[in-house]
C-alpha cells in the first residue's frame, strides 16, 4: 500500500500543516511516511504545496510527482497540478476559491466548499481540516478518530481542537451527504 498526496494552495492557507497531519496519521499507524514541503519566498499569498507519501513499503524519493490524491485549495493549484493526478486518482478542490471546473475525466474529482464551511464554523483557518474530513469519508484509509488523536497533539487550545473537530466531521459529513444521494 502506497498513498502519494500532493496538497497545493496560497501560503497561509494550512498547505503544509495538513501534510504534517497526514505524515503523523501515518506514523501512528506504523506506516513508512514522509513529508516533504515547497513554498515560495513569501509567508502568506505566495504560492505552497508538499508532497506526503504513506507506504507499508520503503520510500525511496519524498518527491510527488504524480498523486493518487491532489488537493486544491486555489485557482492557480488546480491549473498546475490537475494533469498530474494518476489516471483514476482523487482530486479535491475547494469549490469556495476555485471557479473553474477541473477538465479531466479519468480522475474522480469531489468540490468541497470549505472555505465556505470553515467561515460558518467560525474561522476560514479550517478549510483545510475540512478537506481533510472530505478524504477520510472517500479514501477510508484512516478513521476520524485517528485524525482527531493527532489533532489533539497539534491543536494548542483545547478550543482551537473543538473547532478542528467541528471541522473534520463537517467534511466528513459534506461527502456523506453526496454519498447517500447517489
Amino acid at each position: 500500500m502506497t498513498e502519494e498526496i500532493l496538497i497545493a494552495g496560497f501560503g497561509g492557507q494550512g498547505v503544509l500543516f495538513l501534510g504534517q497531519i497526514f505524515a503523523h496519521i501515518g506514523m501512528k499507524k506504523g506506516y513508512n511516511v514522509s513529508w516533504l514541503p515547497s513554498y515560495g519566498p513569501e509567508m502568506r499569498g505566495g504560492t505552497a504545496n508538499c508532497s506526503v507519501i504513506i507506504s507499508n513499503e520503503m520510500i525511496g524519493s519524498p518527491v510527488v510527482f504524480n498523486p493518487d490524491t491532489l488537493f486544491v485549495l486555489n485557482r492557480p493549484s488546480l491549473e498546475k497540478f490537475e494533469p498530474s493526478v494518476k489516471k483514476d486518482g482523487f482530486m479535491l478542490i475547494n469549490s469556495s476559491l476555485v471557479d473553474i471546473k477541473a477538465k479531466r475525466e479519468d480522475i474522480k474529482t469531489y468540490y468541497i466548499a470549505a472555505t465556505e464551511i470553515a467561515s460558518k464554523l467560525g474561522s476560514v483557518r479550517v478549510a483545510n481540516i475540512v478537506m481533510l474530513g472530505a478524504y477520510l469519508r472517500l479514501k477510508e484509509m484512516f478513521s476520524t478518530s485517528e485524525a482527531k488523536e493527532v489533532l489533539k497533539e497539534f491543536s494548542k487550545t483545547e478550543q482551537i481542537y473543538n473547532l478542528n473537530c467541528r471541522a473534520l466531521e463537517e467534511g466528513f459529513e459534506c461527502i456523506s451527504r453526496r454519498v447517500s444521494m447517489k
